[in-house]
């Protein structure tokens, strides 16, 4: 298929620029993929749809404030770094954004001057390894970090937003630090309405894939066949997947909450043929023709035009009805992207 049949226009004022007043205020389309209806409802309804013995899985992964201002000691030009990995040796590899290019042995001060980097290897991709000194890193990051909401979330450096992210762009069961990006249809999950579905029934249990740039790296060939997926770490534990094959093998559904665990699930259930408990890394692209073996339904947000995560969604549903419920979701005015609303694909 091209990456233009994944095309269309969205409003600019679509795009939403924060999150609902509370957890659970968002709408949700649901979309039953064996008929093509479409309903609407809001997400705390969900239960309506998610059946007591269903299994419900989310990405745990915790979103680190990993966007980090200095300057350079030798010229005073301003730098800004996205971290995206610790390597074993305790440097990091980070995005590099400043008016000049990155080159070996540039030193950047941090938090008015507590913590310097040095900028070990660079690559022509806009990437760097760095050296901190001058403290730990994670200090630095709570202190000085900022939260890495997507570049069409618009914020200023002193709005009061800004704080608010550090609390709202990350999921109320965050615990395994990791990711550069939120999965964001867990956003929509309060503590109460955790409470409320299993109470009702519903199982829930989790999985980690630390979100990296790899999910939202732009499709840029022509085929989309053509695109090649960064590899993500991610892990399942054992009462996972143990929780995952009995829900299967009782008739229960599985119900994948964004498309990281989506993809998680998919990717070893691929690898072995089966879901088992596993970690490594990831770079499954699961576009149209891709065979599902462990979700049964999807919970996700509105994507990008020609995104990897509309191609995975279109796989699920199928293209033509998932443009549609797009189609109708602008017309009504339905909030998009990380902030916005979802859809409940069954």
């Amino acid at each position: 298929m091209k990456t233009a049949d994944f095309e269309y226009s969205l409003p600019p004022e679509l795009i939403a620029q924060q999150p609902p007043s509370a957890r659970g205020l968002s709408r949700m389309m649901v979309v039953h993929v064996a008929s093509g209806r479409i309903e609407h409802a809001m997400v705390a309804d969900i239960g309506r749809w998610v059946r007591a013995g269903d299994l419900m899985v989310a990405n745990n992964t915790r979103v680190i404030p990993a966007r980090l201002s200095g300057k350079r000691t030798d010229t005073g030009g301003r730098v800004e770094l996205l971290l995206l990995e610790e390597r074993n040796d305790g440097t990091w590899d980070a995005m590099y954004h400043a008016s000049t290019p990155a080159r070996n042995g540039i030193m950047v001060r941090f938090g008015g001057g507590g913590w310097v980097g040095e900028v070990l290897e660079k690559s022509n991709t806009g990437r760097v390894r760095i050296r901190f000194n001058g403290g730990a890193v994670g200090e630095l990051l709570s202190l000085h970090g900022v939260m890495p909401v997507p570049p069409y979330i618009k914020r200023q450096q002193d709005s009061p937003l800004v704080g608010m992210d550090k609390e709202r762009y990350q999921t109320v069961y965050a615990r395994m630090d990791g990711a550069i990006a939120a999965p964001t249809a867990g956003l929509h999950f309060s503590n109460e309405l955790l409470e409320s579905l299993k109470r009702s029934g519903i199982g829930w249990c989790e999985v980690t894939l630390h979100v990296g740039p790899g999910t939202f790296r732009p499709v840029k060939t022509d085929n989309i066949e053509d695109h090649v997926m960064e590899p993500e770490k991610y892990e399942i534990r054992e009462e996972t997947a143990d929780l995952i094959r009995r829900t299967k093998q009782s008739g229960n559904r599985v119900v994948g909450i964004g498309s990281t665990t989506v993809r998680t699930l998919e990717a070893v259930a691929a690898q072995r043929d089966e879901l088992v408990a596993a970690s490594g890394r990831s770079s499954l692209f699961i576009c149209p023709g891709f065979r599902f073996r462990v979700v049964d339904a999807i919970l996700t947000n509105f994507h990008l035009p020609r995104s990897t995560l509309l191609m995975m969604v279109s796989a699920f549903a199928g293209r033509d009805l998932v443009l549609r419920a797009y189609s109708e979701a602008i017309s009504l005015k339905y909030r998009f992207y990380s902030y916005g609303d979802c859809m409940l694909l069954i």
